[in-house]
């Protein structure tokens, strides 16, 4: 446990790395080609160490509008309050905090930075068709997320695929519309053309390696450490059997945010291209797995 909680932390810091040396490349190549010099650098040094704090600091506000996330009071729904402050005084936790998304889907997310700084989401199709027990264990779930650092981790990764679509449409429409005073100009947007031809196309494959530097495991480990944490592992494997059988979407989970969820947000029907490149592992073979543990 406490190993995974070291790797989640260092894998962290490694995208952060990544992330910025990519900026700087692309700046430097962006200020030679336009005769900005090592202006474009310094830019770009300024970009990415803005949009590395602000996905640090903020990724989970990111993720939570894009869902459509609103935070509710204990008096709002006394039912999820107390079951997420029980399960917290068992995991040793503080409370986060409990967002809803209306949403009659059933799925559920935790996104932040660490335990002091965390967030849960609820869709309200999970509060309503789930028993106790089913729902007790997604949210012991989401908070093995959270108690993980996983969260860290899957939240930093929202924007690091944001930037890198921006990126891609950036360099593209600076060859479609920026300047061409000279020859080199011209030469200059060929090349732009031609970098931002390979990031459109890379884009998705990045993003998914990025995902995948997730592992699998995460979910498998926060469903084990979920079950150990409410002693009734038959409780999620119902829930994500619900899950299975209704296959209804959230709707407005979007590819950036996906491997935030519990459960497949984009239902495991459609064979679509968002489908093949699915963060989550088998629902069945999860399910197979929460029961041999019970």
């Amino acid at each position: 446990m406490y190993s995974q909680i070291d790797s989640n932390k260092r894998k962290t810091v490694l995208l952060i790395i990544i992330f910025i040396a990519l900026i700087l490349i692309l700046g430097l190549v962006f200020g030679q080609l336009y005769d900005y010099g090592y202006f474009g650098l310094v830019i770009a040094a300024v970009i990415s160490t803005a949009m590395s704090l602000f996905g640090y600091y903020s990724g989970d506000s990111v993720a939570l509008w894009s869902a459509g996330a609103t935070p509710i009071k204990k008096t709002d729904n006394p039912y999820v309050y107390r079951m997420v402050e029980n399960l917290c005084i068992t995991a040793g936790l503080p409370a986060p905090k409990v967002y809803v998304i209306n949403d009659p889907a059933i799925n559920a997310f935790a996104t932040g930075r660490d335990p002091q700084h965390a967030t849960i989401a609820i869709t309200t199709g999970a509060i309503q068709k789930l028993e106790n027990e089913e729902l007790e264990g997604v949210i012991a779930h989401e908070l093995s997320h959270i108690k993980n650092y996983d969260i860290r981790l899957m939240t930093i990764i929202i924007v690091l695929i944001g930037i890198i679509s921006i990126l891609a449409d950036f360099f593209w429409r600076s060859n479609m519309f920026g300047r061409r005073s000279n020859d080199r100009d011209s030469n200059g947007n060929g090349v732009l053309m031609i970098i931002g031809l390979i990031l459109l196309i890379l884009s998705p494959i990045i993003s998914e390696l990025i995902k995948l530097a997730i592992s699998r495991k995460r979910e498998y480990l926060a469903d084990a450490s979920g079950s150990l944490l409410t002693r009734y592992p038959e409780g999620l494997a119902r829930a994500l059997e619900k899950i299975k059988n209704e296959n209804l979407p959230t709707k407005k989970a979007g590819s950036a945010t996906a491997h935030l969820y519990i459960a497949n947000p984009f239902g495991s029907g459609k064979k679509s291209l968002t489908n093949a490149f699915s963060t989550h592992p088998p629902i069945d073979d999860r399910i197979a797995k929460l029961r041999s543990m019970a």
